[in-house]
């Protein structure tokens, strides 16, 4: 593919309703520059962790990854290695202290052409406790602003010798070719486009494994606009990878045609038990997790839905769908939330709901990341 080509394919063009990154590998092929050979933690963090680190922990083995993209080429098992880094950094959160010297020396900078607070502030934090030098910049007030282009932003970033670029932006594939292009670099993929938010993904994934012990056999329920979210997409590839079992559920125009096999597309084999029902009251029989994802108020206007009357009567999550579910099933939502539409408020506050418990994992998953991605990119 020329460069031309793969500049078009890190745009709008690639922003379109797919399941995973399908669509997006059919431009960027990742596993060329996601992975790099088989490597010890040890060897590619240069040292093992120690308790100079701050880290009282077994670091697991993971493959070499000098990026994290999204979740479709991630395996059980590093995801599994993931999780578990993750738990240690939470032990450190736990701490009267919130320090480690573990990435002393090294600079992250988060670059995010989207407004965000709880990916930003989850990654600078986790970035500070770990004791790198975190700078943050925004599209708005840089050379954005005159016309500069992602691609030669991100190279004056890499210029100035940081090891890991954070990036979120508007337009699905834009961490792909940073990615191609950068070569000194570690990229994380905090959200592009309807694409994929891989981060999100572990973070909830670390969430119901704490609470619920394991992710095998489990029933997840992701209820709401699938078919605009990123982080559904994330989602569903590592609750299958995990062994989990997901249903999607929302209105038929929000629903990924090319899962059901609608666009004549492909379904990959490991998304092939994914489920999906329209109707929440049935969907929510037995489940173990329910996932409300945010309606955004542009979908009504662009014809997706009849009524905000009628999404609320049919699709959110309420007390009387909540028992329908195992006991002790979890609620969740990625955020923000609109309360009184996809879920009740009684819900998002309630006993059942874990969602601050996934903003403080969200900390410990960005930590476990940063600190493989930040060393290795050295």
């Amino acid at each position: 593919m020329s460069e031309e080509a793969l500049q078009l394919a890190a745009g709008a063009i690639l922003d379109t309703p797919g399941i995973g990154s399908v669509a997006v590998h059919k431009a960027v092929d990742s596993t060329a520059f996601s992975r790099g050979g088989a490597m010890s933690i040890t060897d590619a963090i240069g040292t093992a962790p120690t308790a100079a680190d701050g880290i009282d922990m077994e670091v697991p083995e993971m493959p070499s990854r000098r990026h994290v993209l999204d979740l479709d080429d991630f395996s059980q098992d590093e995801i599994s290695a993931v999780l578990d880094s993750a738990k240690g950094m939470a032990e450190v959160l736990r701490r009267d202290i919130k320090k480690v010297p573990a990435l002393r020396g090294r600079v992250i900078v988060t670059l995010f052409y989207e407004a965000s607070t709880r990916t930003r502030i989850s990654f600078e934090e986790a970035g500070k406790v770990l004791s790198a030098d975190v700078i943050n910049m925004a599209s708005s007030g840089s050379s954005v602003e005159k016309g500069e282009s992602l691609l030669n932003t991100a190279l004056t970033i890499q210029a100035m010798g940081v090891d890991t670029i954070v990036i979120r932006h508007p337009h699905a594939g834009a961490p792909y070719l940073l990615a191609r292009y950068l070569d000194r670099v570690g990229i994380i993929n905090a959200g592009d486009g309807m694409h994929a938010h891989p981060t999100q993904a572990l973070l909830d994934m670390f969430t119901v494994r704490e609470k619920l012990g394991s992710l095998e056999g489990r029933k997840i329920v992701i209820v709401g606009d699938v078919l605009h979210s990123r982080v559904a997409r994330s989602d569903i590839w590592g609750f299958a990878k995990m062994g989990a079992e997901v249903v999607l559920c929302g209105p038929n125009t929000l629903l990924p045609l090319d899962l059901l096999g609608g666009d004549g597309g492909r379904v990959p084999a490991e998304l092939a038990s994914v489920k999906m029902d329209t109707n929440l009251d049935r969907a929510i029989e037995g489940a173990d997790v329910v996932m409300a994802l945010r309606l955004q108020a542009e979908r009504q206007q662009s014809g997706f839905l009849p009524s905000l009357r009628e999404y609320i009567r049919r699709w959110q999550v309420t007390q009387a769908r909540l028992d329908r579910a195992k006991p002790g099933a979890l609620v969740m939502h990625p955020g923000p939330m609109n309360e009184g539409i996809e879920i009740s408020s009684s819900i998002a506050h309630g006993g059942s709901s874990v969602i601050e418990e996934q903003v403080t994992s969200g900390v410990a998953v960005r930590m476990a990341l940063l600190y493989q991605i930040a060393n290795r990119s050295n």
